[in-house]
């Protein structure tokens, strides 16, 4: 038999005692109370309360202008400048109407809905406040306003114990700097910052525009900006990537993977891994497989590099470009490859350092250092210092050669037409009949050449200042006489098209994008009660899951 154990038995009515204690307090706490009312009349189970009602359930304190309560049922309809103040929580809210239900703290608002929590007002005619769990859901267009932002949606929902507000539905933010679309957007009302999923556009009153595929960040009191598959576009520049930070106040870009910056006025645009762009400098940097775009009438320069630096002004002295390491080019019949490349605006100069090579139509063109002109959107002239060399294949696969201490080719429609060697001067070509037959190779040694060509090939040869010339005819020809000293054939290093897209192929530009923008600003009209309950029934299924219950 079991010894009897008293304190054992104290201990046990002690925690029944203290958990009836609790339940009748919870219970308590749930009882909507009747403070004030200048007339009551009772009517069946119905209490009609008239005239500057007041009534409580724990901190909330609830004002009216006549009410029905149901005692048993613990729920109150409300009627006429409907207040609930609870400063616990710092929650308050008007409307015209309200049906309370104190077990389950459901407040229906409805009709000049206004809702305030600290210094963010919700105006809306529809609002379900859940006081247990501080939320609070409208079905049919809300505004939300504070400090910095005005936000309007269809539906939303106002978590005020973690200060967030869902927006969903034809969404719309707007401050003095932007006004933002979307369709789902997350705002914080502490730190005033936004989130969005989906499309997203943005616009500022000077007409510049932020555009995000995949969704975004705000951050409205600093004006910081983050999109994803995003861009931003003004008047000059247009950048975007997969990734793209933007600071409004130092007009600093910085993007990553499938970067873009476009530069309208010089018709250039420069691709890469990950970019940064100063708009006030209008400066940029590329990195990661970079790839510059210039874009003429007629065709388009190519430049791949593994960096890319961008210096626009409005001076045009100031204005370069700068490729490096392993830059290769392309421009119409001309293609070129060298270590670093530099494009000076001022004079359309292109200059290309360390082992530069240049090939156009059938000839290449290598020196210690190479820079060519571009005028009228085209090649103009090439310039070569110091052991200048140019090969040209003939119509047989012989290497015509002239090499010498300085050059300058001249072009026409892209193609080089004549070549000036002073100092130096050295040429070998052959003679052909009839563009088939070798009839002998053409030597000459001179200060100055004059080098000729038509479609590519070469035509005539002018020399000047006790040339000494010679020729060798078929059958002295040997392997040892076909090349001056320095030839060099590096026809396999010559970029194309291929290499250029295999190096980088930028994203194809979807033309007349979605753009909220274009879309009509549309207000649904009132539902009926009936539609009310459908939606409600709809959105607190779809949120409910989320709600954890204590």
């Amino acid at each position: 038999m079991l010894k009897k154990n008293p304190t054992y038995f104290l201990s046990l009515i002690f925690l029944i005692f203290s958990f009836e204690f609790s339940q009748a307090q919870n219970q308590a706490s749930k009882t909507l109370k009747i403070i004030k009312s200048d007339r009551l009349r009772s009517v069946g189970n119905i209490q009609k309360l008239i005239n500057n009602v007041v009534m409580k359930q724990d901190n909330t304190m609830i004002y009216c202008d006549s009410a029905y309560f149901y005692e048993k049922e613990n729920k109150a309809k409300l009627f006429g400048n409907v207040r609930m103040n609870n400063p616990v929580d710092t929650v308050s809210s008007t409307s015209r109407y309200a049906d309370y239900d104190g077990n389950t703290q459901l407040a229906k608002l409805r009709d000049n809905v206004v809702f305030k929590k600290a210094s963010t007002t919700l105006y809306t005619d529809f609002l379900d406040y859940d006081r247990r769990h501080g939320i609070a859901d409208y079905y049919n267009f809300g505004k939300v306003v504070d400090s910095t932002n005005v936000l309007t949606s269809q539906k939303g929902r106002y978590e005020t114990q973690i200060e967030k507000i869902t927006f969903q539905d034809n969404v719309i933010l707007i401050n003095p700097e932007y006004t933002l679309k979307s369709n789902i957007l997350y705002y914080y009302t502490l730190n005033k910052t936004a989130e969005t999923e989906g499309l997203t556009n943005i616009r500022s009153p000077e007409g510049d525009e932020l555009n995000a595929k995949k969704g975004s960040f705000y951050d409205t009191q600093n004006k910081l900006f983050r999109f994803f598959q995003g861009d931003v576009e003004n008047e000059t520049s247009r950048v975007s990537g997969d990734t793209l930070f933007y600071d409004d106040t130092k007009k600093y870009y910085e993007a990553r993977e499938n970067v873009s910056i476009f530069n309208k006025e010089r018709n250039l645009e420069i691709f890469g891994d990950k970019g940064q762009y100063w708009e006030g400098r209008k400066y940029s940097e590329v990195f990661g497989n970079a790839l510059v775009q210039k874009y003429f009438k007629e065709d388009t320069l190519y430049m791949a590099a593994d960096t890319l630096i961008s210096q626009d002004s409005e001076s045009a002295e100031n204005r370069y470009m700068l490729a490096f390491p392993n830059t290769r080019m392309i421009k119409g019949n001309l293609s070129g490859r060298a270590d670093s490349t530099a494009y000076v605006y001022s004079d359309s100069t292109i200059y290309l350092y360390r082992d530069p090579l240049l090939w156009n139509n059938k000839s290449q063109i290598s020196a210690d250092s190479i820079n060519f002109v571009i005028a009228n959107e085209d090649i103009d002239k090439v310039f070569l210092k110091e052991n200048s060399f140019v090969i040209t294949a003939d119509t047989i696969a012989n290497f015509n050669q002239i090499k010498g201490r300085q050059m300058t080719g001249h072009f026409a429609e892209g193609d080089i037409s004549r070549l000036d060697v002073d100092g130096n001067g050295e040429s070998l070509y052959y003679a052909l009949e009839n563009d088939t037959t070798v009839q002998g190779i053409n030597t000459l040694l001179c200060g100055k050449i004059i080098m000729h060509f038509e479609n590519g090939n070469v035509s005539k040869i002018n020399h000047t200042i006790n040339p000494e010339a010679s020729f060798i005819p078929p059958h002295l020809i040997t392997e040892k006489v076909t090349q001056l000293k320095g030839f060099s054939w590096r026809i396999e290093e010559r970029p194309d098209m291929a290499m250029i897209n295999e190096w980088r192929k930028p994203r194809e530009k979807e033309e007349n994008p979605s753009n909220l923008f274009n879309e009509p600003n549309i207000r649904i009209p009132y539902p009926n009660e009936d539609e009310i309950q459908e939606i409600i029934n709809e959105w607190l299924n779809s949120q409910n899951k989320n709600i954890k219950t204590p």
